[in-house]
């Protein structure tokens, strides 16, 4: 199986709390740069979704922390998109130190909205797919 999609990331002074760690809410920041890059790198960008009128949202982060990650650091960020068969879908993402210590797990549930029902749409893949120049690296 192939690695899923990673962003590098530099953990910066400012982003850490009082005791010198990544503040928890960096993690989620991290999660969402690696989305956007992921989507980026298979063709599609925010205008493009905006343009049809869809925007993804998140459902439901869980994140689970295994090591700290401090000023300084290195970092991977991987992505990786499970589909369904519904209107929503997963996505795996991994963050880890250069020498490959694992820092956080990141499982999310995200959606597809229609901006203009304030729907749900039916099906998310059919739009990324259809906007995707390269749908594969989203797993489709």
């Amino acid at each position: 199986m192939a690695e899923p999609f990673s962003v590098s990331i530099s953990v910066r002074g400012y982003e850490t709390d009082s005791q010198g760690h990544l503040n928890q809410a960096v993690y989620l920041q991290y999660a969402e740069h690696a989305r956007w890059s992921v989507l980026r790198a298979a063709g599609i960008e925010q205008a493009d979704l905006l343009a049809k009128g869809v925007g993804p949202v998140a459902l439901e982060n869980t994140i689970r922390y295994y090591s700290e990650l401090r000023a300084g650091d290195e970092v991977e960020v991987t992505c990786a998109f499970i589909w369904g068969e519904r209107k929503t879908f997963r996505i795996e993402q991994l963050i880890r130190k250069a020498d490959g210590t694992r820092a956080a797990e990141l499982h999310s549930i995200g959606g597809l909205l229609d901006l203009g029902e304030r729907q749900m749409v039916a099906d998310p893949r059919e739009y990324f797919r259809a906007l995707a120049d390269d749908p594969a690296v989203i797993g489709l």
